[in-house]
């Protein structure tokens, strides 16, 4: 699907399809965004070099899976981010690829599936009184993805917050296992977050190489990208770190927890070890021995062997074994 609306410096819109190329070549007043949706078709890479987009950039727009750049060429700047097709709140994602030229007179955003990024600004430029620059809204467009990202991670807190609190709870083996997957996304996430941030952190350092079109009046607009970029990665870091404690967490209680255990088997092990040590010496089936014909030699033994318990289990006490 191919999409186009023609913008005139006095802010009339017009809306069409391919037939508006030749009008935006006639008219050096206007400027276009050219909305391209396509499974990288070679009509598609024509369309786009006719544009006069860079044939690497176009391999780079139409591969599966590409790091996020940014890269300044002489008539426009090139845009590779990643949107979101889909992220539940488990972390769950599913990246969609954007590709977006801005030139001086003209926007150009290639995804290969619909796009909610591309459609929210396409909507909401066509309400706006006054034109955008077709910079502006590719900033704006990496502005409202990260935005989705961020709104979904900030939801993700209170998860982390039920996963702390459950720690102790009978359920951490289920935590358990949700935490490492939780840490496996994140990570994935935070790589992607890591690219959005050195892309916006050019756009801001060198906003002539990349932007020349666009005034230092918009300098906010580049600012407030890149602190959402910038908000992204570090969340998505502390969450992750979060994420290791807890973790952690559950290793150690496991291993207490275990502890525990082996210390009061190890009790029990050791209260009975003296008295199977005297159970063992008359069950000795020897026929000299004294004890064996004394008429209370079995209470004594018994009466022994059960203080011989007592002392040792006040012992343990004291020392704080018990």
């Amino acid at each position: 699907m191919i999409r186009t609306v023609l913008t005139s410096n006095d802010g009339v819109r017009q809306e069409g399809g391919i037939e508006l190329l030749s009008l935006w070549r006639d008219d050096q007043a206007n400027w276009l965004w050219l909305d391209i949706e396509d499974s990288a078709s070679e009509d598609s890479r024509a369309l786009l070099e006719s544009m006069g987009c860079n044939p690497l950039a176009i391999n780079d727009a139409f591969r599966m899976r590409h790091p996020p750049k940014i890269e300044a060429f002489d008539e426009h700047c090139f845009l590779l981010f990643r949107g979101i097709a889909r992220m539940d709140a488990t972390l769950e994602v599913e990246h969609q690829q954007i590709a977006v030229w801005a030139g001086e007179r003209f926007l150009i955003t290639f995804h290969r599936q619909a796009s909610i990024s591309v459609n929210h600004i396409w909507n909401r430029q066509s309400s706006e009184p006054s034109p955008r620059a077709p910079g502006e809204l590719a900033l704006m467009l990496l502005h409202y993805a990260c935005g989705r990202y961020l709104d979904t991670l900030l939801e993700f807190e209170d998860r982390l917050g039920d996963l702390e609190d459950g720690l102790l709870s009978e359920h951490s083996e289920e935590d358990m296992k949700a935490l490492v997957a939780y840490r496996t996304r994140l990570r994935k996430l935070r790589r992607t977050f890591s690219y959005h941030k050195d892309i916006t952190e050019q756009a801001l350092r060198l906003p002539q190489q990349l932007f020349p079109h666009l005034g230092e009046e918009l300098e906010h607009v580049r600012r407030d990208v890149y602190d959402r970029c910038e908000r992204l990665h570090s969340l998505c870091q502390m969450y992750y770190e979060l994420c290791g404690d807890l973790v952690e967490g559950h290793i150690s209680l496991s291993s207490h927890n275990l502890n525990q255990t082996m210390k009061v088997l190890t009790i029990i092990s050791a209260l009975f070890v003296p008295l199977t040590f005297i159970a063992g010496i008359y069950g000795m089936n020897f026929e000299v021995m004294p004890e064996l014909r004394w008429p209370y030699a079995y209470f004594v033994v018994l009466g022994f062997m059960a203080t011989l318990t007592v002392a040792l289990l006040i012992l343990f006490r004291r020392v704080r074994w018990l």
